[in-house]
């Protein structure tokens, strides 16, 4: 369910790129404290991506060397963030639907992963983008 909720979220991103919500859409900071992010775990779940298959499934969003471009790397995690928001409410309408159907422990598990592969990719690219910010405006020269 979560690989077709990322394509999902891709596609329908795709199309919501397309409209004047999506620069406002862009700057979502859902968790803007550090110490509620580690409260959640999302350092451990940052580690989890770092050490293990899952980095190599976006390898847009690297920064190999000092050269590379902050503000394509910000615009590709605002797609991956965006993409993974789209797949987080694609999901959680099918749980709610199950709750419905009586498939409550089905429900349960699906949204379970669903916060882990969908709501926590999110969080951490919001993270990642507030820590580009503040490289770009140091980099910004006024004029």
């Amino acid at each position: 369910m979560s690989v077709i909720s990322w394509i999902v979220g891709m596609i329908l991103n795709s199309l919501f790129m397309k409209t004047k919500y999506y620069k406002k859409a862009s700057h979502l900071n859902f968790i803007t404290s550090k110490k509620r992010n580690t409260i959640i775990g999302l350092n451990y779940f940052k580690w989890i991506v770092k050490n293990t298959f899952f980095k190599y499934l976006n390898q847009k969003l690297k920064v190999e060397h000092k050269k590379t471009d902050l503000t394509e790397i910000r615009k590709e995690m605002t797609f991956s963030e965006i993409s993974h928001l789209i797949g987080f409410i694609f999901v959680t309408i099918i749980a709610i639907y199950n709750c419905f159907s009586e498939h409550i422990v089905f429900a349960l598990t699906m949204m379970l992963a669903n916060i882990l592969l969908n709501l926590y990719p999110a969080l951490l690219q919001q993270q990642n983008k507030r820590r580009i910010d503040v490289l770009l405006k140091k980099h910004v020269q006024p004029l």
